[in-house]
This record gives structure tokens, sequence and C-alpha cells, in this order.
């Protein structure tokens, strides 16, 4: 496949209170058991090549091939790339899991292992207790295993617990036009006056805002009704909805303005890479008009996609 040449991306900012200096976008995660792994690991070396320099990473991602993927794109090549990996499951023993992941990998250490995908408040408050996962992680710190530590989370008031508590080095937690008002507001300040890093993700709404998919590429199980596409208007096939969509470039654009540390994109494919690429280096601050033109449209296109499961539900707060 032919593709065109990326940008070179240079670091711009602190990672928090790591030391490391990240690029403005970093690689989510790319494993796909559909492609062959030499063409995985060729993806996220032309990220590599192109400067980026943080890389996500979790055994549930295809059942582990997305960490052997990393570790593999990464010999040779680890110095200045800050690697991320997760713990995922909460409620059994974590050094298991991070020996098996480094194995994995193939790499002694890692930069960072996260606590994933908590929750609510309830669980992050039990996996901080005396003796739980947050403890047990912090003695892989202690062991080498991981020079940070942090956590993954789907729930505001969890976040707000966890940089209160000063035990998260950095915090992970969706930033884009549809996300719930809480995490720009509450959490994204809180973090950067504490020092914590902030890496963010679901800048697409797990492709929601791009295309017709319940997220990460799962087909629509009922389309809601819209308007309805004649033959030869588009890509769409007659008689099905025309749903309204977000670009690349305006969720890109969207969540750099809001200056996460890092953004993090999946960029599973080399032309998924070119646009997400070449939007960030074309990068320009919306406007606050424009940032809320961009949430109008996110509300309209992510209609009818099935759960928000990122969102979690408030009686006081919105989705933003």
């Amino acid at each position: 496949m032919t593709t065109t040449s990326l940008p070179r991306f240079t670091p711009r900012r602190a990672l928090g209170r790591t030391g490391f200096t990240a690029t403005a976008v970093g690689i989510g995660d790319l494993a796909d058991r559909t492609v062959p792994r030499e063409e995985l690991i060729a993806t996220l070396a032309r990220a590599l090549d192109a400067g980026l320099n943080v890389i996500d990473t979790a055994p549930g991602y295809e059942d582990g091939l997305s960490e052997e993927v990393v570790g593999q794109a990464l010999r040779g090549r680890r110095e200045g790339v800050f690697v991320i990996d997760k713990v995922d499951a909460l409620d059994a023993p974590v050094a298991p899991q991070v020996e098996l992941s480094l194995r994995r990998l193939g790499l002694p250490w890692v930069d960072l292992f996260a606590l994933h995908a908590v929750k609510s408040l309830a669980q992050w408050e039990a996996l901080a207790r005396p003796g739980g996962a947050l403890e047990q992680l912090e003695a892989c710190v202690a062991k080498g295993q991981a020079r940070f530590k942090g956590i993954s989370c789907h729930h505001p008031d969890a976040l707000v617990a966890a940089v209160r508590s000063g035990r998260c080095d950095v915090v992970m937690f969706p930033l884009g036009p549809f996300v719930d008002a809480r995490y720009v507001e509450q959490v994204l300040p809180l973090a950067r006056e504490k020092g914590v890093g902030v890496v963010s993700f679901k800048t697409f709404g797990a492709g929601k805002l791009l295309g017709d998919t319940e997220g990460y590429g799962r087909p629509l199980q009922a389309r809601p009704r819209g308007k309805v596409s004649s033959p030869g208007s588009g890509d769409q096939t007659p008689g099905t909805p025309e749903l309204p969509h977000l670009s690349v470039a305006e969720c890109v654009r969207y969540t750099l303005t809001l200056e996460p540390d890092v953004m993090l994109l999946g960029m599973g494919f080399p032309n998924e890479q070119d646009a997400a690429l070449q939007a960030a280096a074309a990068f320009r601050p919306l406007d606050p008009a424009g940032m809320r033109a961009v949430r109008e449209r996110a509300h309209a296109a992510i209609q009818g996609k099935g759960a928000v499961w990122w969102n979690p539900p408030s009686p006081d707060v919105a989705a933003g």
C-alpha cells in the first residue's frame, strides 16, 4: 500500500512529574490478529520513525499480541521511548501479571504500569486499600519492574480521588469531543496542579464519531433513523441512513486544544497514521466558539451508536 510521508514530531512537554518529555501524540493499541504480525510491527516502527515516543499496550489487547508486537518493534530502539503497560485483572495478584507482561514484551522493565479500566470511585477505594492492587503495584515499582505507576479510568470521581491521593504519577482518561465535562473541568486542571501526567484516549469516541459503529469497528446492530441516501449519493449503501460524522482533523484539533500531555491515538494501519498525524502536525487551537461547535456536532454524531461506557451517568453534569 502506498502511503504518504509522515511529518516529524519532536518532544513537546513533560509528562507530569515523570521528567520524561513526550510528544503530543502517543501510539495507541494497534494489535489485530487479522493482520500479519510483520505488518503490525512495521506500522508501529513507522510511527516511531515519525518521532512519536510514547507507546501504550495492555495484556488484554488481542490476548497478549499487542505486548509482543510492541516488544519486537522496540528491539534495538528502546532508548527514549516511554512504554505504558497495564494490569488488567484488578482483583487478582498484581506481581504475576506484571511478570507475564514483561516476558511478552521481552523487557526487564517499563516506564509505567497502570491499573486498567477503573470504573468507579468505590473500585478505586478498594484498589487503594492496604494490601490492595495499588500497594502491590507499588511493590513492583520498588523492584524496578516499572519506573512509575498510575491508573487508566472511566470515572471522573475516581480520577479526582486518585490524583488527590498522591499515589499516581500518571492518569489516563477520556478527552475528546464527546466526554463527560468533569474530565475537562475537574480532572484535567487538578492533575496539572498536582504535577500528575495526563495521557488521554477516546479522541474519536471509540470510532463512533468517525463512522457508523458501536465502537472499535463493531457494526451497528440497529441503525437509527436518519436521512435515507439515494443511489450514487456517496459511500452509503442505498436505503441506509446518512448518519452524522466528524472528521479525523476535527477530533484531533479539539483534543489537542484541551492540552493533555499526550493524546493516544490508535493507528493500526498506515492510512490511519497518515490522517491522524497529518492532522496533529497541522494543529492550531480552536477558540471557544469552535470548541462548542465541535461538541454539538459530536453529540449528534454519537447518537444511536451504542453505549458510551466512558461517560458515567451523572444527574448534574451532562456530557461535554
